[in-house]
């Protein structure tokens, strides 16, 4: 299959999803994450789940990462550029659903994509080699390449990997981990 595709496949099995599977799923990631040697970082990047697309809710995870006095920064996005703007969560942070759905930060304290040292990712689909399938936008991808060498690149996906895609472009930056319900599936040599 191609990407179009594999987005169109996933996109349908998320939508088959209950509440109560997202509900479920989202908690077994979130728990999974826990096995990663991930948590001596100090800044850590987090999308806010757009529910009417079924993604995995990161709530869990916010409250893991809060739980253990992380940094965490979220995203604004920058439709015309294809770009995301990063901000410190604060106790201030005012956070609003944009035009496409999107939970994201009004502002508030600006943060260098330098400066994060592991992102959870969001995605469709994702391979046996780490490579994976978003909406298509390259949003993350430009993030991912401003973002420093090591930092630790971890997907979250509620179905386990396709053995390889077909289509894969050298803008494409694979992930580090990708983290299932049932699996930490690692990419790292």
């Amino acid at each position: 299959m191609n990407k179009a595709e594999l987005r169109k496949k996933y996109k349908a099995l998320r939508l088959e999803l209950s509440e109560e599977k997202i509900e479920a799923f989202s908690l077994e990631i979130a728990n999974q994450l826990l096995q990663l040697p991930v948590w001596e970082k100090e800044f850590y990047h987090l999308f806010l789940s757009i529910a009417k697309q079924k993604e995995i809710d990161t709530e869990n995870i916010l409250h893991i990462l809060q739980g253990k006095d992380k940094n965490v920064v979220l995203s604004k996005t920058n439709i015309k550029d294809h770009k995301l703007e990063h901000f410190l969560l604060t106790d201030s942070s005012v956070i609003r659903k944009n035009r496409w759905n999107i939970p994201e930060p009004e502002g508030g304290i600006p943060i260098a994509p330098a400066q994060i040292d592991v992102v959870f990712v969001p995605l469709l689909a994702f391979d046996e080699q780490g490579h994976r399938i978003g909406y298509g936008k390259g949003f993350y991808d430009n993030f991912l390449s401003e973002c420093k060498a090591d930092v630790v690149k971890i997907g979250l996906s509620f179905f386990e990997a396709e053995p390889e895609f077909k289509e894969v472009f050298s803008s494409d930056i694979p992930l580090d981990y990708c983290v299932t319900p049932n699996k930490i599936y690692s990419f790292k040599n």
